[in-house]
């Protein structure tokens, strides 16, 4: 058997090498970008979910100032209605602390639901006497809820509008 040299200990096959250096950079790019973009779908999935919840929250709180307008108007209600109030809550504690039927407590909401959107459990509130898009609640009744966010949903509408 003929001498080698150990020169063929260093010669490998292509297989055997290894990464460059030009084919890391771009396996480290690709990676990037695909990370990047499963980022923005990642807080695209959140914001959906918080409209969702908001969209939920302000069904919930509507449906309970339905129900109580309901039982007021029928006759023989528990409900004291105040003048000029239609029979609408005067505020949404009340709906949360409920009223009195005979002897049971009869409750519209469980609580006041965080808004999602900032994070407090504070919400603007109209009355019926006030107009549709106003701002400014006069104290009398509760008759629509919105939210207070500044902030546009992924539909380009305004949150305070929904």
């Amino acid at each position: 058997m003929p001498y080698r040299p150990a020169t063929r200990f260093l010669r490998r096959s292509r297989a055997q090498r290894g990464f460059t250096l030009v084919e890391l950079i771009v396996a480290i790019t690709i990676m990037s970008i695909l990370a990047l973009a499963s980022l923005q779908l990642a807080k695209l999935n959140v914001r959906r979910e918080k409209e969702r919840e908001l969209r939920r929250d302000l069904w919930e709180m509507r449906d309970a100032i339905d129900r109580y307008k309901n039982l007021a108007d029928q006759p023989g209600s528990p409900i004291q209605i105040k003048l000029g109030s239609e029979g609408y809550p005067p505020d949404l504690e009340t709906l949360v602390k409920g009223i009195e039927v005979g002897t049971k407590k009869m409750r519209f909401l469980r609580r006041i639901p965080v808004d999602p959107m900032t994070g407090k459990d504070e919400w603007g509130m109209r009355s019926n006497k006030d107009d549709p898009d106003s701002t400014s609640w006069d104290g009398n009744d509760v008759f629509d809820v919105y939210s207070k966010s500044e902030g546009t949903a992924l539909d380009g509408t305004k949150y305070k509008d929904w």
